[in-house]
């Protein structure tokens, strides 16, 4: 793997964990729009501008791959699901006031993530992810306590990602053409909603000023740009430098909680915090070891 691959695989991901964490600015835009209407928005838009980017990169044979196999269909159907769901919680978390707490479910993401493994593939867990699934619980615990309810908003964010990178590594689909599907399959329901919306006079357009109007259209651009800077580093990078760059985003967000919007992380909570990012540190090493004992294998 030459030096050139391994800076641009790292851009690319950069690219991509920068803009996912700049999203809170974006949808905290939008607040005047309620967050399903945000939702609908975001997938009937990402529909057309993944199908106009397949149809002009001459793509259009990568959905037959798909729709030809009704296992890889059915993955992409119950994708497209629980993307849905996951942007439903993230953006209403964000404009009610608790990027901090949504922050916190994508730090917690990669060791969902990694116990799915355990789950699903049967993998077996190091002395370092026990240690962290360990550390992690004490963390959630302490959220627990602090926040005086179960956090749903993180462990809801971080499980449904969790499951919906784990039907994509099953149905092995291609990010693009997946994406339409995914989309496609929600977009016939996000988009009467929308119809629904606007004949009762609850609809965005046309009651949101021109900004917003063309930020709710342009919610298609701003999910696949940073999909697509994802897959381009996926296929660079070793998957370890993939999983330290992915920290960029919920450290991005909670900065973006906390400085620019003023949202309180008190000593109890910024403990649990605290749990967390250390069992992260001790799942990154874990993975670190490994990846560089397979690599002297």
């Amino acid at each position: 793997m030459n030096d050139e691959r391994i800076r641009t695989g790292t851009a690319y991901g950069l690219c991509a964990y920068l803009m996912w964490g700049l999203f809170p600015l974006y949808w905290k835009r939008l607040a005047a729009v309620d967050a399903l209407q945000i939702m609908c928005n975001r997938i009937v838009w990402s529909c057309a501008f993944t199908f106009t980017a397949l149809l002009v990169g001459r793509k259009l044979g990568t959905l037959f791959v798909i729709l030809r196999s009704p296992k890889r269909f059915a993955y992409a159907a119950l994708s497209g699901v629980l993307i849905s769901a996951n942007w439903f919680i993230y953006i209403w978390a964000v404009n009610s006031g608790n990027i901090v707490e949504s922050s916190m479910g994508y730090y917690l993401n990669p060791l969902i993530s990694a116990a799915f493994g355990l789950i699903f593939f049967r993998e077996r867990a190091d002395r370092f992810q026990a240690i962290a699934f360990c550390v992690a619980t004490v963390g959630v615990a302490a959220m627990i306590v602090s926040y005086g309810r179960v956090p749903w908003i993180s462990l809801s964010l971080a499980s449904t990602f969790a499951l919906y990178g784990l039907i994509k590594k099953k149905a092995d689909l291609d990010a693009l053409g997946g994406l339409f599907v995914e989309t496609a399959f929600v977009a016939p329901a996000a988009l009467a909603w929308l119809a629904w919306s606007q004949a009762a006079g609850t609809g965005a357009y046309g009651r949101v000023g021109a900004l917003e109007t063309i930020l709710l259209v342009l919610a298609g651009v701003v999910t696949a740009v940073p999909l697509f800077c994802y897959s381009a580093a996926a296929v660079r990078i070793p998957l370890t430098t993939l999983g330290f760059l992915q920290y960029v985003s919920p450290t991005l967000q909670l900065l973006i909680g906390l400085f620019v919007y003023g949202e309180i992380l008190d000593g109890p909570r910024l403990a649990a915090f605290g749990f967390v990012v250390i069992a992260l540190a001790i799942f990154s090493v874990g993975r670190l070891v490994a990846s560089r004992k397979s690599g002297s294998a």
